[in-house]
């Protein structure tokens, strides 16, 4: 597992990639905020692993494999961009939010939980 650098933890970045894992397991258990990892190879990654922006402590795992539906396409810029809209749903919570260029965009999610 790569080891996150001290400045990584810094919030002033932006969403942004700190680290590649081999593993999902290989995944850190706290990760800095708006920090991102990928999972499996560098140039062809299978997961995006990050904790919701929200803060309420739910992690979210993406699919990037395009063999896999749905899929999530990761940009190449350092910072973050992925599409589509990431929206995570439980019995109680609602999250719906896209990630352009290191920023959230939350999408109006109204009262449909």
């Amino acid at each position: 597992m790569n080891k996150i650098s001290w400045w990584q933890w810094l919030p002033i970045f932006g969403w942004r990639i700190v680290a590649f894992v081999e593993a999902a397991d290989d995944i850190p258990a706290r990760l800095p905020r708006n920090g991102v990892v990928l999972v499996g190879q560098t140039m062809k990654p299978k997961w995006v692993a990050f904790d919701c922006p929200c803060r309420t402590g739910h992690r979210i795992l993406l699919n990037t494999d395009r063999a896999r539906r749905p899929y999530w396409s990761v940009g190449k810029g350092r910072k973050l961009s992925l599409s589509p809209s990431v929206d995570f749903r439980n019995k109680y919570k609602r999250c719906h939010y896209f990630i352009h260029n290191g920023r959230i965009d939350w999408a109006d999610v109204g009262a449909d939980i």
